[in-house]
């Protein structure tokens, strides 16, 4: 029985030793090894921006990176928080807060990378004063982009919003519809494909460009950038905001060379924080 007692002690430490091995694998590495990064991001514009620091700034920074794409707004959090993931690129804090609060995770948003300005976007019309009474306008379904999408109608003065409502806006804070919008919520993907089947609809910027749109042009309203707090970065788990890795993945995607990629390539329809 001492024996057998013993031998399970040392299975556990060497198993314990082992979960430690594989848990740290992708954020220490040896001296002179590059180190993988597990990066989740939506496809366009993030993944992108990943791939060209992928190719061209993170083997200088003793960095691999794989790049995991996701068209959801959901599972690359949900992913992140069961350590599946070492980061995420996709969103910017005010989802992240909410997701935080209703979800009881703990990511942390570490470094601001670029803006994707919400835009109105219709196959209909071609003027926002074409908008006719009791029009249909589908809008982002998640807390903070529906409150987003909100803002942009009363900044272009189609809804007034009650005082004080803010990023959390709802339906129930429009206080004014003078052409009586009939708000149809979907979830943001969903968005470019409703343009069929609706009068307009606010479109969340990397959908759009990955849609074909393009904002700096067709939107018909585009939020503003100046003062914008929706600008996307980098997030990890809370604790590990300061791993010497995840600070230099941070620092190359604020490099000049992205900013300059990011101009070059989106033309205006994202923008890189400043």
């Amino acid at each position: 029985m001492k024996f057998r007692a013993i031998a399970g002690a040392v299975a556990l430490a060497l198993s314990l030793a082992a979960c430690g091995t594989s848990q740290s694998a992708t954020s220490t590495a040896a001296e002179g090894a590059d180190v993988v990064l597990k990066v989740g991001a939506s496809p366009v514009p993030h993944a992108e921006i990943l791939n060209y620091v992928k190719q061209n700034l993170a083997p200088a920074g003793g960095l691999k990176l794989e790049v995991v794409e996701f068209t959801d707004y959901v599972q690359p959090n949900v992913q992140l928080d069961e350590g599946q993931l070492t980061a995420n690129f996709f969103q910017h804090k005010p989802y992240l807060d909410d997701f935080n609060s209703s979800k009881g995770t703990e990511l942390s948003f570490v470094a601001p990378v670029h803006l994707e300005p919400l835009g109105l976007y219709s196959k209909k019309i071609t003027a926002l004063s074409a908008l006719s009474g009791g029009a249909t306008v589908a809008v982002p379904n998640d807390a903070t982009n529906l409150g987003r999408a909100l803002k942009l109608l009363a900044d272009n003065g189609l809804v007034t919003l009650k005082d004080g409502a803010g990023t959390a806006a709802t339906e129930r804070d429009v206080v004014e519809n003078p052409k009586n919008l009939q708000f149809k919520p979907l979830e943001a993907a969903q968005l470019p494909r409703s343009l069929d089947d609706v009068d307009a609809a606010v479109i969340n910027g990397n959908y759009a460009i990955e849609a074909g749109l393009k904002p700096a042009t067709q939107a018909l309203a585009l939020e503003k950038t100046e003062g914008n707090p929706y600008v996307n970065g980098l997030v990890v788990q809370a604790g590990h905001e300061k791993d010497a890795n995840i600070v230099t993945l941070g620092k190359l995607l604020q490099d000049p060379k992205v900013k300059d990629f990011i101009k070059q390539k989106y033309a205006g329809s994202v923008i890189a924080a400043n």
